[in-house]
């Protein structure tokens, strides 16, 4: 079975040099995650495009090889076809028709010949052999060469011709890694995790950084979304989630900052301290997920002001997009039952927050504050490789992973409704139930205290995860379920 990737538009216009480096790293991402699935998957690079072959003995992988190729940015599309050597007319309509012959029943269809090579015929004319060869031998309504119930689609490359079989949409923008990397301040809600994922799709490889105000279960949910974001869309590269304990630099601001001017401290503050880690990461970009006007300190003046707190290139993907664009997209991503579930920790409030705040006031309000507090907590900073965040939790209890299950343990599956469905746990003779990861901590305190509840999930990370979170909240009687594989 063949693949063959069409490259995003703007990748098509760009010098040959630049072109074919974004086809080898396009290619180089394709087989990182490919060969996840199968080491038997071939990617192939070309001047125009990329061709994936998975073997005919490894058919049951089909589906999620296309899931996966979806979601690797600097796709436009790519089509599932079948390949035959040119011969004739007659042999491609022959090859044609049993693809397409249940597809056009009592349908409208119009046939498409992309042709690229020197041949003796024009594309029209093999249109014209194939539709009218069609038009005879199915139960079609008709041809419609304006808009047609459905399109035959062939392409001829030289002596060989492909029918397509399917049309995948892939996510548009640039390889992963084709441009530079970029540092995203990450606070798992809406706009972070949109504004990140934006990033990838264009090609930055984005490393993650988390100001923790509020505490270990604030930690955990966004380390949950952005290990999502990053296996879901940048999993072509290793990226780092970095840690920073921010309470002291909030305290320092309920203590020393007016009122009306903490909201513009604060996130100046957090420019500041960002700057420092990409400065040790050598990354030149800050993301964030600010849109104007959204809060109080995102009004323009204000972002005047917090932007000349840094040296570094301030981006930001959702300026101009309304709340709701982006809560949709989170729901695109996979990303929003996951988000909804993780409170926003605004650090500080103020009474009657300025939108129109002034340098000289600022700078005189920042004079109270401690110049040591920032470099402490940069200095107390945990930095991961985002695929090893189980692994390297700073846990204070061990999580114990059974392969087993006795008569008083119940085994709860934390994954998604859409997950439990496709797959579902099957278990005989053991008790499942099914709680979705976000919304366990509203379903745990309804279990029965006298038996052991052992979570669930297929990569062992969300349930790692969400069992040290209800530990450190008192249920001693949480583990994990790890079937041996």
């Amino acid at each position: 079975m063949k693949f063959i990737v069409k490259l995003f538009p703007e990748i098509t216009i760009k010098s040959r040099p630049v072109r074919r480096r974004f086809i080898q790293r396009l290619q180089s991402n394709l087989q990182i995650v490919l060969k996840r699935i199968s080491e038997d998957i071939k990617v192939s690079g070309f001047w125009d495009k990329v061709e994936v072959v998975l073997p005919q003995d490894s058919l049951q992988y089909r589906d999620e090889l296309c899931e996966t190729m979806a979601r690797v940015p600097g796709i436009a599309h790519f089509i599932e076809v079948a390949e035959y050597p040119l011969v004739s007319f007659q042999d491609v309509f022959e090859k044609t028709l049993p693809l397409y012959a249940s597809r056009l029943k009592d349908k409208t269809f119009k046939v498409r010949v992309k042709r690229k090579g020197k041949h003796d015929f024009t594309s029209i004319d093999l249109e014209r052999y194939v539709g009218g060869g069609l038009l005879e031998h199915s139960d079609s309504a008709g041809v419609d060469v304006r808009k047609p119930d459905e399109y035959v689609d062939i392409e001829v490359d030289q002596d060989t011709f492909y029918v397509v079989e399917r049309l995948h949409k892939g996510q548009g923008g640039y390889p992963l890694g084709s441009q530079e990397a970029v540092l995203s301040l990450i606070s798992g809600g809406f706009d972070s995790v949109v504004a990140s994922y934006m990033t990838m799709r264009r090609g930055s490889k984005t490393h993650f950084l988390f100001f923790n105000l509020g505490g270990k279960a604030h930690e955990i949910g966004v380390k949950q979304v952005a290990l999502h974001l990053w296996q879901q869309y940048g999993a072509s590269a290793r990226v780092k989630f970095i840690t920073v304990p921010f309470d002291e630099v909030v305290g320092d601001i309920l203590q020393n900052v007016h009122h009306s001017h903490m909201g513009v401290v604060l996130k100046r503050q957090m420019m500041r301290a960002a700057e420092k880690v990409a400065d040790l990461m050598k990354i030149d970009a800050i993301v964030t997920g600010e849109s104007i006007a959204q809060v109080s300190s995102q009004t323009i003046p204000n972002l005047t002001l917090i932007d000349q707190s840094t040296n570094k290139l301030v981006l930001r993907p959702l300026i101009t997009m309304d709340k709701q664009d982006i809560v949709d997209i989170t729901k695109k991503l996979g990303c929003f039952d996951i988000v909804k579930t993780i409170p926003e920790y605004c650090g500080v409030i103020s009474d009657k927050p300025t939108t129109r705040a002034r340098i000289e006031r600022v700078l005189e309000e920042e004079q109270g504050l401690d110049d040591h507090i920032l470099d402490n907590v940069i200095a107390k900073a945990e930095v991961l490789i985002i695929d090893e965040i189980v692994e390297n939790l700073n846990v204070q209890t061990e999580i114990e992973a059974l392969s087993k299950v006795s008569e008083n343990q119940v085994i709860v599956d934390v994954r998604s409704p859409v997950e439990q469905e496709k797959k579902p746990l099957n278990m005989p003779g053991c008790e499942v139930v099914c709680v979705p990861f976000y919304e366990l901590e509203s379903a745990v305190g309804a279990w029965d205290q006298g038996k052991e509840y052992l979570l669930y999930c297929d990569k062992g990370v969300m349930s790692v995860l969400h069992a040290q979170n209800l530990q450190d909240k008192g249920y001693s009687n949480i583990k994990v379920y790890r079937p041996l594989v």
